[in-house]
């Protein structure tokens, strides 16, 4: 593999138009391969990825690319009417040649085609892969789900064979076996290739992982676990320096504070004995002058020595990271391991959610399970031939997949006290900090928080408000977020005591939360019980 870099990032810096700094004085390289691009939540991956496609430009700095990029962003904004052809990117190519074949040999033509002569051939095969084919390049994409679509895009970045290529988060809202197709087509793709992503699976087909850490880019050969593994290690070792030079801080300011001691000491007896008149002036003058000089020495050199070992403590300090955990207390919802809560039905199977119960809902893009799970929550009238669900209680908490429930002109403290009215502020704030948002994040509008921050808002007004839910029902709640989100995520919901009814394609994250019945909706849009999430 070429160790040549790909792309070469030289003290970028971007400021939005209001003047939020997301990237500072970042410097890095891409070389050619797979590459895993990691960071929490308001890290700047999105941003960085823009940048590097030129939907962007820096505020100062350069960036440097080898050659064409190609571009996933990690929302697809389409117009119902737009055409398959048009989301692989190929439309003017097809055009262009179809206006070289109905016999207009206008130059542009030829321009538009380039080398691609056998675009259509090339489609038709790449499309094949994904269970579609040239056939459908003219069909419309309100014919086929947002997974396939997101696939198709990916499709048409391998059919154009752009030397880099960067996909932003890929992989959401697709489902398991979509997410398989896909990284199968990463260990095969050619060039040069970033991915953000969370998706730890998607992660372990990556050749590099980097990180994008406060402002910097740290680049690991290997894959996310090894990555992770590494970090540990790094981590490890990083508390146990600190410690050392911790200690050795103590050692030092102990031993200043007995060489001053053992100064005054000297100093006292020295003073004595020229006032009883023990040896003569002059020469207890000689004394004292030599023994001001040397005690001025043992100062500097011992204080040296403090802030050698203070600055040490620093540096070892610097390379330990804070790495927070939410801790929170909640109301418990009293809900009895008998107690009906919800109702699924399908051609006259009933599955009831009851108890503090863990039930996942899970199922290929297209089979219905939002829509599902939107008539639920709306109560409303179910549609014929279709599954549906009603529920028992009115104790419900509903996480929307666009998060779209909070008054983004509100503050996080205001949009808790909406649901929480009986709530001391002092105890939300309490709360709020125990998921770790604190200080004006609390009081700011919504609408000015990160991605991470916002969604941690919406989850603590689905688990502090009064009364509390008895169901949580979450939809799709681990797309957007990163990695270390997902863990906070699955550690609040450790900690709530209520029933969980939950959609996702996140198979490592439904197992760590322990779900105790999986629903599977399959291609007829019909329910299935399942007894594991192995595929």
């Amino acid at each position: 593999m070429s160790t040549k870099s790909a792309v070469t990032l030289r003290d970028l810096t971007f400021e939005w138009p209001d003047g939020t700094v997301a990237l500072t004085g970042v410097n890095g390289t891409f070389g050619a391969g797979r590459t895993g691009l990691i960071g929490r939540n308001g890290a700047g991956k999105s941003t960085l990825l823009r940048l590097i496609a030129g939907e962007l430009q820096p505020s100062s700095g350069q960036i440097d690319t080898s050659a064409e990029v190609g571009y996933l962003p990690q929302t697809l904004t389409l117009r119902p009417d737009t055409r398959i052809a048009e989301l692989l990117g190929i439309q003017s190519i097809l055009d262009a040649l179809r206006a070289i074949e109905s016999g207009d040999v206008d130059q542009r033509h030829f321009d538009a085609v380039g080398d691609d002569w056998d675009i259509e051939s090339r489609a038709d095969e790449a499309l094949h892969q994904i269970g579609f084919s040239a056939t459908d390049l003219d069909r419309r994409v309100a014919e086929v789900s947002g997974g396939e679509a997101m696939l198709i895009a990916i499709t048409g970045l391998r059919i154009r064979r752009t030397p880099i290529t960067l996909l932003d988060e890929p992989t959401n809202n697709l489902d398991h076996a979509t997410r398989a197709k896909l990284a199968d087509f990463v260990d095969q793709w050619p060039g040069t290739l970033i991915v953000v992503s969370h998706d730890l699976e998607l992660l372990e087909h990556m050749e590099n992982t980097t990180e994008l850490h406060s402002g910097t880019l740290d680049t690991f050969g290997g894959p996310y676990s090894a990555w992770k593994e590494h970090q540990e290690q790094e981590q490890a070792a990083a508390v146990q320096a600190a410690r050392s030079a911790q200690q050795a801080l103590k050692v030092e300011k102990r031993q200043r504070i007995e060489a001053e001691t053992k100064l005054a000491r000297r100093e006292r007896t020295a003073k004595k004995t020229q006032k009883d008149g023990g040896i003569p002036k002059i020469l207890a003058g000689n004394r004292a002058s030599r023994a001001q000089a040397s005690a001025g020495s043992l100062r500097s050199t011992l204080d040296d020595k403090v802030q050698a070992a203070q600055a040490a403590v620093d540096a070892a300090d610097a390379r330990v990271r804070e790495e927070e955990h939410i801790r929170l207390v909640l109301p418990d919802p009293d809900v009895p391991r008998g107690r009906r809560l919800a109702e699924l039905e399908d051609d006259g199977r009933s599955i009831v959610v009851q108890g503090p119960e863990r039930v996942a809902l899970i199922g290929a893009n297209g089979t219905g399970k939002s829509t599902l799970i939107e008539q639920l929550v709306r109560r409303a009238e179910p549609t014929p031939g279709r599954p549906h669900g009603r529920l028992v209680t009115e104790l419900v908490g509903y996480l929307p997949q666009r998060l779209d429930g909070l008054d983004d002109a509100a503050s996080a403290m205001e949009n808790v006290r909406a649901v929480a009215p009986g709530m001391p502020a002092g105890t939300i704030r309490n709360q709020l900090a125990r998921l770790l948002l604190r200080g004006d994040s609390v009081d700011r509008a919504v609408r000015t928080l990160s991605g991470g921050e916002r969604f941690r808002v919406s989850l603590a007004r689905l688990l502090l408000a009064e009364p509390p839910a008895q169901l949580l029902i979450l939809d799709e709640p681990t797309n957007n977020l990163d990695i270390t989100s997902v863990e906070q995520l699955a550690e609040a919901l450790d900690a709530y005591r209520g029933a969980l009814l939950i959609v996702s394609h996140d198979f490592a994250f439904l197992e760590r939360i322990g779900v105790d019945t999986i629903i599977e909706l399959d291609g007829n849009g019909r329910m299935h019980q399942r007894r594991g999430l192995g595929v």
